[in-house]
């Protein structure tokens, strides 16, 4: 792939507009990236060169100030030309929106870091999939600072990044850190050989003695209990991750009307396109609501709830629509040429993203029945 050094950025141009003018580059090695089990360097050299990774930091600090429904929508066309891309930028993208989110309010805490990312064009990793309330890793206390040590699994864009947005755990306490990928001490490990999202390069990073200084340490919280970041990273994130499988979902439905097409006569293919429609309408549905609420909701337990919970009704119908898909495209799909086959399994990943099934519900009943997030009185 000959990798773009010019920034395609008309004034009439939107975000998803710009992506979609990379979308030959991008979705022409994306077959051939899913079949080798290969992530694509070249593919985030391609979004770095036209400044994609700054799209969401605010002008004033020298990003492109795109919105954040801009950034759904810019992850939402991406998917439909590479899903594994989509989503390890999805992955970048979070994290950042969620420092936007809080320099809005207090500026000076993220300020400097914004303005590097956006000067250097640093792309994020984040494992907070992964370690999620617990954390995992060891930090041990040294001089000036701490060692991590972990392994940290589903690092999507791991060959990319520049900064692990991670965490440890020192006694009961779990440290958050934007580690180096080119600290001492930190590889990758090539363990992404997977159903879907193969594209997406989540390869296992481990850290051993990784030293990450006092002045690194971001936020210190209890272990395994919801804090207040957790509330805004929710809010934040999954209206995001989900716009890639919105993305998916609404590319299969189209290459699935190619087909069926040939027999719009028939009754049969008639009631399957007519209920892939209907789950599909639903998904996006909730991802409406998702997006509405990441815009300009206020973090805190009951958000968290229903985000959780349009999250789940969103994924059930997204793994019912990918199903109908197949019916209604016939044998056809089972064929690897019509692509069909490969946006089924990406659009499997929809389930494993926490909070999967029965933490969900787990969370949504506790809040019903008048607990906390945490299962206690309130």
């Amino acid at each position: 792939m000959t990798v773009q050094t010019t920034i395609k950025t008309p004034g009439s141009m939107t975000l998803a507009e710009r992506v979609q003018s990379l979308a030959p580059q991008i979705a022409g090695q994306a077959a051939a990236n899913d079949a080798a089990d290969r992530f694509s360097p070249e593919t985030f050299a391609l979004l770095k060169a036209n400044r994609i990774f700054s799209a969401g930091i605010p002008t004033e600090l020298n990003g492109g100030g795109a919105s954040y429904r801009e950034l759904t929508e810019m992850l939402r066309s991406l998917a439909r030309q590479c899903s594994g891309t989509a989503l390890a930028l999805a992955m970048h993208t979070h994290p950042l929106a969620a420092m936007v989110r809080r320099w809005r309010s207090d500026p000076a805490a993220v300020e400097k870091p914004l303005g590097k990312i956006a000067a250097e064009e640093l792309m994020l990793l984040s494992t907070g999939g992964n370690d999620w309330l617990d954390g995992s890793g060891v930090a041990k206390k040294t001089e000036g600072g701490y060692l991590f040590s972990a392994r940290k699994r589903f690092v999507s864009g791991a060959e990319a990044g520049n900064l692990l947005m991670t965490m440890a755990i020192c006694d009961t306490e779990v440290l958050h850190a934007a580690v180096p990928m080119n600290s001492k001490g930190i590889s990758i490990e090539q363990t992404w050989r997977t159903l879907g999202m193969r594209a997406s390069g989540s390869q296992d990073v481990r850290l051993e003695d990784v030293f990450v200084p006092d002045a690194s340490i971001a936020l210190r919280r209890p272990a395994g209990v919801w804090h207040p970041f957790f509330h805004l990273v929710t809010l934040v994130a999954f209206p995001l991750i989900y716009s890639v499988y919105r993305g998916v979902a609404e590319q299969l439905r189209d290459e699935v009307l190619k087909i069926a097409a040939r027999r719009r006569n028939d009754m049969d293919a008639q009631l399957q396109v007519g209920a892939m429609e209907t789950v599909l309408a639903a998904a996006i549905a909730a991802h409406e609501q998702m997006v509405s609420l990441g815009e300009s909701a206020a973090p805190g337990e009951q958000t968290s709830a229903t985000i959780m919970t349009l999250k789940r009704a969103m994924t059930e119908s997204l793994l019912a629509m990918a199903g109908l898909a197949m019916d209604a495209a016939g044998g056809s799909a089972f064929y690897r040429d019509n692509g069909i086959e490969r946006l089924f399994r990406d659009l499997q990943a929809a389930r494993y993203h926490p909070f999967t099934q029965l933490p969900q519900q787990r969370l949504a009943g506790r809040l019903a029945l008048g607990l906390t997030a945490d299962g206690k009185a309130a």
